[in-house]
């Protein structure tokens, strides 16, 4: 994992201004009208995660982002005012944004972010793929702002920022459990956050979000049954299985498609590189080295191990 580092302190005085629109615009963020002061002194950190989440660290002066950039991946982004004062306007209502409050929204939707003083933040943008199976209305997200004085969201702000401070020596073996972390934390905020449907659809949609939580936790077990996660929970395995029909998917696919997600990052993770191929995929339920293989092979286009070995490369 290489981090991106960028300081204007590198530049001419006569150059800094395009230089931090250029930094701005490597991290994808429309940048409004920035004050005369706003790439003085202004910085950037940035890596990304086994994941493909990417944490940046961002110091500057009062500046505004706004608008959508429509080169933006699918995603979701949140970013932790970490130091300053901001604004948030998502189109209907102004939000005053204070420090500790988590800021957020998918990425193609205008919203404007005016930092109205010196600032630090925290920008996160987490892919999609990695986050729609585990929320209940995936397409209900809509930019938003977490108060950092209630609930779960006050432990989020306090993991963000924990993390900016530690951003300059996170190795990615240190990287790997935060962004677990940050996907838990952002599903268990966004769920509270987002109003669900309603109706009979949105109940099963629940049950569905529930179960799939329940996955998770067992996607270890080899002997991972429809039988057995509709004992865990408390329904008929044909109820359960019902339910995965609605949604279009099947019970078995869905297990093993978390299952091979949870084997390629471990492929790409250092801190398995000395761990052979056949025990990562029995870590994860797979009872056997060659159906893992066809079955990666078919999801991502290549053999585990040229996976692995791609991987390393990028590195």
């Amino acid at each position: 994992m290489k981090a991106w580092r960028f300081s204007t302190d590198q530049h001419p005085a006569g150059d800094r201004r395009q230089a931090w629109r250029e930094a701005m615009r490597r991290l994808r963020l429309p940048l409004g009208s920035p004050s005369e002061a706003a790439e003085a002194d202004a910085s950037v950190i940035s890596l990304v995660s086994p994941m493909g989440m990417e944490f940046s660290l961002v110091s500057a002066g009062a500046q505004e982002i706004s608008g959508r950039n429509p080169d933006q991946p699918a995603a979701i982004w949140l970013a932790a005012l970490l130091q300053g004062a901001a604004v948030l306007d998502d189109g209907r209502d102004e939000t005053p944004v204070v420090v500790g409050d988590i800021v957020f929204g998918p990425t193609g939707v205008a919203a404007t972010l005016q930092l109205t003083t010196r600032f630090r933040l925290l920008l996160i943008t987490a892919p999609r793929i990695a986050l729609d199976h585990r929320l209940i209305a995936p397409r209900a997200v809509r930019v938003g702002c977490l108060p950092a004085d209630r609930g779960v969201n006050h432990a989020f702000s306090g993991l963000l920022r924990a993390t900016a401070e530690a951003i300059e020596e996170l190795s990615d073996d240190q990287l790997r459990p935060i962004e677990l972390a940050v996907t838990e934390f952002l599903v268990a905020c966004l769920a509270s956050e987002t109003p669900p449907p309603r109706g009979a659809a949105a109940a099963r949609a629940a049950q569905l979000h529930r179960v799939r939580q329940t996955i998770e936790t067992l996607l270890a077990e080899p002997d991972l049954t429809l039988r057995r996660a509709a004992e865990a929970e408390g329904v008929s395995p044909r109820y359960l299985q019902r339910l995965f029909s609605d949604a279009g998917e099947s019970f078995t696919g869905y297990v093993r498609l978390r299952r091979l997600e949870r084997c390629r990052l471990d492929l790409l993770s250092p801190r398995y590189g000395p761990t052979s191929i056949s025990t990562i995929c029995f870590r994860w339920g797979f009872n056997g080295s060659a159906h893992f293989s066809r079955s990666f092979r078919r999801q991502y286009g290549m053999s585990p191990r040229e996976y692995r070995r791609a991987g390393a490369e990028r590195s």
